[in-house]
């Protein structure tokens, strides 16, 4: 705030905002499904938001799974606000998406095809990978390489586990990664072994045995 010839300046902070219903966090609900009047962002419609929880609670008990909920009402009264507050009481994993009727309506695209977008971004799938690692102490390792210069590199790999004491035959592609992690005797790696090859000729990573 300053003052310049009799005139008060203020200084006006600048705010900026994610969206219209960024600040909601959930529904505002106790732990028997009880509306408060102010809570998670969420004001008023304490019927609405009581009928919101019981929807969420038969998610989570799975249900209701495949089906829709329909909200109705008057412009201004809070739809998209509970269906955002419903959002984030799922969790984070579950996607929202909030269309309006002019983005159906556009005349750049058909109302199919916005729809469609629309499903396609609230679609959350969730890919789960297994591998096998294989974890114990270097023993040994011996890269031979040619003395020509030319050729591939010959390499053999002595690891020790809990269970057992195993010798691998190195490809050239775990000879370079061995190379570039520096392995040495008495270092503890682990090998990320993938069933479409004959060898491991994948990623070794080392651990600091320290």
């Amino acid at each position: 705030m300053a003052t310049v010839d009799n005139v008060l300046v203020r200084d006006v902070l600048k705010m900026e905002r994610i969206g219209a219903h960024s600040h909601i966090r959930g529904l505002g609900l106790s732990a028997n499904l009880e509306p408060e009047r102010v809570s998670e962002g969420m004001v008023g419609q304490m019927e609405a938001r009581r009928a919101a929880g019981i929807i969420v609670k038969m998610i989570q008990d799975g249900k209701i799974s495949g089906r829709a909920v329909l909200l109705t009402g008057e412009p201004g009264t809070g739809k998209t606000a509970i269906a955002m507050g419903l959002s984030q009481a799922l969790g984070e994993d579950t996607p929202f998406v909030s269309i309006t009727a002019s983005e159906v309506f556009s005349m750049e695209m058909s109302k199919t095809e916005a729809l469609m977008q629309a499903f396609r971004k609230a679609i959350g799938v969730r890919i789960k990978e297994e591998t096998e690692v294989l974890e114990g102490e270097v023993v040994s390792i011996e890269i031979d390489r040619p003395a020509t210069g030319g050729g591939a590199k010959v390499g053999r790999l002595t690891m020790k586990t809990t269970d057992m004491e195993t010798i691998y035959d190195l490809g050239n592609k775990m000879i370079e990664a061995c190379i570039k992690q520096r392995i040495a005797t008495g270092d503890v790696v682990q090998i990320d072994k993938a069933s479409d090859w004959l060898d491991w000729r994948l990623l070794l990573l080392a651990i600091d045995s320290a």
